[in-house]
């Protein structure tokens, strides 16, 4: 099933191949491009020296440019793995955000994307919990799309998971829950399964639902894996 965004500029990247083992996506992944603006990395993207690409690229001021046929398998995910499953380029739709990683998304961007998604979702019975970032799959060596990408703004309009926002009386949970072995058996359940040190799992599940949080691991930690009835 070829798709194409219907209002993307095409420009057609020839890194891509079939997707393997006749897989169909059933994950979107987010990226930031950490280059210098759109044209840059739409030039890389297109590069076939370069060996990556993405389906999608949505610039800055909102422009979308599709570079891949949704059916097929781009370059953009690498090395990882998410819910027990690798080959994730066989399994997702990769989007890039022309973004550094240090400053917000615009406003046009997020409007873009936000209106991208719903489409493709929709296309392959994608649901919210499949909408991921780079650093969810492969968390030991990457990073986008980054601490000012607005995962909760998705989540409001059902294009990401929910972290449990809000859950109350976390302060209550008993210190001997506060465990690294629990609090990597709770983010299994919700697809981190990446082979990684109990930091670094850390790291990646803050950098995604609490970005600006800091120090051990904690009861907040565990909001958003879903476990209120932990908190009594």
């Amino acid at each position: 099933m070829a798709a194409r965004a219907h209002d993307a500029i095409w420009h057609p990247s020839p890194n891509f191949t079939a997707r393997r083992d006749e897989l169909t996506p059933c994950l979107v992944v987010l990226h930031y491009t950490a280059m210098q603006s759109a044209k840059a990395a739409l030039e890389r993207l297109c590069d076939p020296t370069a060996e990556v690409s993405a389906h999608y690229l949505i610039g800055r001021d909102g422009t979308l440019w599709q570079m891949v046929e949704e059916d097929q398998r781009a370059w953009h995910a690498g090395a990882g793995e998410w819910c027990g499953q690798q080959d994730i380029n066989s399994r997702s739709i990769g989007i890039e955000l022309d973004n550094g990683g240090d400053h917000p998304f615009s406003e046009p961007q997020m409007a873009r994307l936000e209106q991208l998604l719903p489409g493709t979702m929709q296309r392959w019975s994608i649901p919210p919990d499949g909408v991921i970032g780079h650093s969810d799959m492969a968390p030991d060596r990457k990073f986008d799309p980054g601490a000012r990408f607005d995962w909760a703004r998705l989540a409001r309009q059902g294009l990401a998971r929910h972290g449990a926002e809000g859950a109350g009386g976390h302060g209550l949970m008993e210190p001997e829950m506060l465990d690294a072995a629990r609090f990597r058996a709770y983010a299994r359940d919700i697809g981190y399964t990446a082979p990684v040190d109990d930091l670094t799992l850390l790291s990646a599940v803050r950098l995604r639902y609490r970005p600006q949080a800091k120090g051990p691991l904690c009861a907040e930690d565990f909001a958003p894996l879903g476990q209120a009835e932990l908190w009594g």
